[in-house]
């Protein structure tokens, strides 16, 4: 299996330390444990934001009609004149 070296501080080491103690593991578990979650929450976030990207433009039409008064007007960044 790959492997990664990682460098803490001293002070996060021994706060690693103590939180592996309290929890009954190791803190190669715990390293593991967070940047599961860290990878997780990231794709959850990316896929999130693609499904609401997707919603948006296929409801375009909609949102200018129901908000019209927040539509970008002609002279706005990114909109030919």
């Amino acid at each position: 299996m790959p492997a990664l070296n990682v460098e803490f501080s001293e002070r996060e080491l021994e706060d690693l330390r103590a939180i592996a103690k309290e929890r009954g593991t190791t803190m190669k578990a715990i390293v593991q444990e967070a940047t599961a979650a860290d990878i997780a929450r990231h794709r959850a976030l990316r896929e999130g934001a693609e499904v609401f990207r997707r919603f948006f433009a296929d409801n375009a039409k909609a949102f200018a009609e129901a908000f019209p008064d927040d539509e970008p007007g002609p002279s706005a960044p990114g909109r030919a004149a």
